[in-house]
């Protein structure tokens, strides 16, 4: 997987947004994957002011789209979010979302369908945490708030939670020229 990034926007969105996209790339390791590949994708393009007021828009795959078939070359067709942050947001002076000519973006696959409420918390996270870490802070987060729930419903209901919660954030991404 990779991420693509249009600065000043692709097609349509060309000269007023930025542009955002997922590409899956073949790998050593596909025939052990299942296709299509169908798990909701977010990306967050982060406040560095520290008032969190993140980007946050996410997509999920259609399943019939070649892009997210097993890649059959080095990369499938990207797909995603044309219009991702308009480009009068990000070229502002002073805006929070780029510091020292450095803006930071995160991608999450998310794999085992989280709640939507949990979300915000996972954006929270500090992005230098191995993933690992991340992926064990998200399932506590998960078990608390699902104690807080029981407790606060005072009912004996039955709740699941997964350890397999998986967030990729470190995606190459490309200028959206061709790899080489």
């Amino acid at each position: 997987m990779c991420a693509r990034l249009y600065l000043y926007g692709d097609g349509n969105a060309r000269r007023t947004h930025m542009s955002l996209f997922f590409v899956l790339m073949r790998g050593l390791h596909d025939s052990l994957l299942q296709f299509p590949f169908t798990y909701k994708v977010t990306f967050c393009l982060f406040d560095q002011s520290g008032e969190q007021q993140h980007i946050i828009d996410s997509f999920r795959p259609d399943p019939k789209s070649n892009s997210f078939q097993k890649p059959r070359c080095y990369m499938n067709i990207a797909s995603g979010i044309p219009k991702f942050v308009s480009l009068d947001k990000i070229q502002q002076q002073n805006n929070r979302y780029i510091k020292e000519n450095t803006m930071f973006i995160k991608v999450m696959v998310d794999f085992v369908n989280l709640p939507k409420t949990i979300l915000s918390y996972t954006v929270s996270l500090n992005p230098g945490l191995p993933t690992h870490c991340q992926q064990r802070l998200i399932q506590q987060e998960i078990e608390r708030r699902v104690q807080m729930q029981s407790q606060k419903n005072s009912t004996n209901s039955v709740v699941t939670t997964s350890d397999n919660v998986l967030i990729s954030n470190q995606l190459p991404f490309d200028n959206g020229n061709k790899m080489n």
